[in-house]
């Protein structure tokens, strides 16, 4: 199973990607996708804390636990993206950087 860095409600993608040991990674598994394009992925790893609609219809599908079971929210074309699990709907609880 694939593992994963996940942090509580950070703020930019730079939280998500700084140095971490790899016994703090937890297992993830993707419920969902979701592709954006370019302005749109740049605007949400800016700003991971405003309120996001297309984060709800996955929302209920999702939950933190022993796995994490996430939304990926990536760019069209790009494989890599960001592990979301929301909270109230649109907003994110916890996320972590996925690099394909």
């Amino acid at each position: 199973m694939d593992t994963a860095y996940f942090v509580r409600r950070p703020r930019t993608l730079e939280d998500l990607r700084r140095p971490h040991l790899l016994g703090a990674e937890r297992p993830y598994e993707i419920v969902s996708q979701v592709a954006l394009s370019a302005v749109d992925y740049e605007n949400f790893v800016t700003d991971l804390l405003a309120d996001r609609a297309f984060l709800e219809p996955a929302a209920a599908l999702c939950a933190a636990g022993e796995t994490m079971k996430c939304l990926l929210v990536r760019r069209r074309k790009n494989p890599s993206g960001i592990l979301v699990v929301p909270e109230r709907r649109s907003f994110v609880a916890w996320a972590a950087y996925r690099e394909e």
